[in-house]
């Protein structure tokens, strides 16, 4: 009679049976994974040197042993199927784990690590992997998602490097195990009758076939840690079970040959989602800390067993995705929060059950201006909430119930804005600062010669928030005006905040500041460009002691003469004087009021 073994040791539970849970300490004797199931065990030593003497690959170095390894565990698998591929290593948080994922199909050319990672721990985290960290924390010991073709084989080194370790959990995850359930990892690489390892929750049953073609009888055994022993009545080709243990059966062919295979089946504890309070806040008491209703959803159970997240979808819920983020803030309104309750060994065993009511109620809408200016020269002003709204209430820190109050002085007025629903209240504190603005004035008014490019420049001695205009054109926040045509304008200067506007008239003109009349024929007259845009324009020019010498008009011009008489080189000024829009005849003002004569 011939025996054919096709065994599958692989315990779940470190400490589980007295057997041990199967770990390997050499690459060469990987132990294969598929279906996506969790794998537990601890480590002691090495083994052989899987590097053979290197001092390090990728993130690892040589540790105290004298090589990369420390006490490790590898295991190896196969894609089955394309997408978005993860693993979590979970662990106590006093340990410290490090690990190197290699894509190879040869422990002899493994390569450089497609993912690696080394830390001491210090943070206490109690997970490491590829993807994201189950609870929803933040964890720099994890490095990035990979992206998976069908057909790929990778190796995984687990390596502990405290000496002292209670076991680890492997959990893969991504949405590459969303699409596909049953195919994400390939189960080619396990050759077993009764398939690989199993995770069940509490209260499954597992079916275990064993169906083989011409076979004569089918014998069952467990073992719980004491030896395998016949499970009596069991002949058939399957056997459903529902306890924890390393399950075998023995077929004898037809042909007298016998297969034996084993199986180990693990159940992890069911969890359960407690009952869940509702929660009503006021807006600007957001983001609300999720993880403050863990300790609700677990009641009674561990959180280092069981895994609560949050989710917006009964779907998300199920399929674990789309977690909320742990500082939440949802819209204004009722919105329903689905609770997921997940064991860590085994993320297959989870509750869905329990949900609760997240409501957040609008704090109080204010159009309130925040700054005011009591104007100079104004006795009072009115500030606050010119448009109440009748479900608020408003309640000044002085006293005052009223939307607005009348101020008389400058100072800081404090304003709550209240309003009740769902019974809670929401405050909404305004703070308005009224400050002395004075009214603008005009200091000067900066005139280039005229030209084709002619500026305006409008200057004030007073700080303050202020819009210039000239004449009816749009206001603008630049004090510089291009591009002014020749004649007569209005310039405005305005305050921003309402306390008043200062004008001034000027006039665009251009003329030259000396001339030479010499009888050359170059530059002998003297005269004002631009005239000609002024209605009735005259103008008088005098020597240094106010003699008036010369009256010109319209297009008139001076040869620096006085009765006949060539005048000396010197300096001469001149008034320039014009009908306005409202017929009174002024001075323009803001020009350059003198020039050169040169023989």
């Amino acid at each position: 009679m011939k025996r054919f073994y096709a065994i599958a040791f692989f315990f779940f539970t470190l400490g589980l049976l007295s057997a041990g849970a199967q770990v390997s300490a050499d690459c060469s004797n990987a132990i294969p994974i598929c279906n996506n199931t969790p794998t537990n065990g601890g480590t002691d030593g090495y083994g052989v040197d899987d590097f053979g003497g290197a001092a390090e690959t990728g993130c690892l170095e040589r540790t105290l042993s004298g090589a990369i390894e420390s006490n490790s565990a590898w295991y190896r698998f196969k894609t089955g199927e394309a997408g978005q591929l993860g693993f979590n290593i979970s662990f106590d948080s006093a340990e410290d784990w490090d690990y190197a994922l290699y894509k190879a199909s040869d422990c002899a050319n493994l390569g450089d690590p497609v993912r690696c990672n080394f830390f001491d721990n210090g943070d206490g985290n109690s997970f490491t992997g590829v993807g994201e960290d189950p609870t929803g924390a933040t964890n720099v010991q994890y490095e990035d998602w990979l992206t998976v073709e069908a057909g790929e084989e990778y190796y995984l080194l687990i390596n502990n490097f405290s000496n002292v370790n209670s076991g680890f959990s492997i959990q893969f995850s991504g949405q590459i195990f969303i699409d596909y359930p049953n195919t994400a990892l390939d189960c080619s690489i396990i050759n077993n009758l009764l398939g690989p390892p199993i995770a069940a929750c509490d209260g499954d049953t597992v079916r275990l076939d064993a169906a083989t073609p011409n076979t004569a009888s089918y014998t069952w055994y467990r073992d719980i840690g004491l030896g395998f022993t016949e499970i009596l009545g069991e002949t058939n080709a399957f056997l459903d079970v529902t306890t924890d243990a390393l399950y075998r059966v023995e077929v004898v062919l037809n042909t007298a040959d016998v297969i034996i295979s084993d199986v180990q089946v693990a159940f992890s504890t069911a969890p359960t989602t407690s009952p869940i309070t509702d929660v009503t806040l006021c807006q600007e008491d957001l983001p609300f800390n999720l993880t403050t209703k863990s300790s609700e959803a677990l009641g009674g159970q561990s959180a280092s067993d069981f895994i609560i997240s949050y989710h917006a979808t009964p779907a998300d819920a199920i399929n674990n995705s789309l977690s909320l983020p742990m500082q939440y803030s949802p819209a204004v309104g009722a919105t329903t929060v689905y609770v997921r309750t997940t064991s860590v060994k085994n993320p297959k065993c989870f509750d869905v059950s329990e949900e609760f009511e997240f409501t957040v109620v609008e704090t109080p809408i204010s159009t309130i201006n925040t700054e005011v200016f009591l104007c100079e020269g104004a006795t009072s002003e009115t500030i606050g909430e010119t448009n109440p709204n009748v479900n608020y209430s408003y309640n000044w820190q002085s006293g005052e119930t009223t939307p607005t109050i009348q101020v008389f002085s400058a100072g800081t007025y404090v304003l709550d804005i209240s309003s009740v629903a769902f019974g809670v209240t929401c405050v909404n504190t305004v703070v308005v600062e009224v400050v002395v603005g004075q009214t603008p004035s005009i200091s000067n008014v900066l005139i280039e010669d005229f030209n084709a490019n002619n500026t305006v420049t409008v200057e004030t001695d007073i700080d303050g928030n202020f819009e210039y205009q000239i004449d009816t054109l749009p206001v603008q926040d630049s004090n510089v005006f291009a591009n002014v045509s020749a004649g007569a304008h209005t310039v405005t200067i305005i305050d921003k905040n309402g306390c008043g506007y200062a004008t001034e008239d000027i006039v665009v003109v251009g003329f030259d500041n000396y001339f030479t009349p010499n009888g050359d024929g170059i530059n002998d007259t003297w005269k004002i460009t631009g005239m000609e845009s002024l209605q009735q324009p005259v103008v008088h020019i005098f020597d240094r002691y106010g003699k008036l010498l010369k009256e010109l008009k319209g297009s008139d011009t001076w040869n620096g003469t006085y009765g006949g008489r060539l005048l000396p080189e010197s300096d001469y000024w001149f008034k320039l004087n014009y009908i306005n829009t409202v017929g009174d005849r002024v001075t323009a003002k803001h020009i350059s009021s003198h020039f050169t004569l040169k023989r």
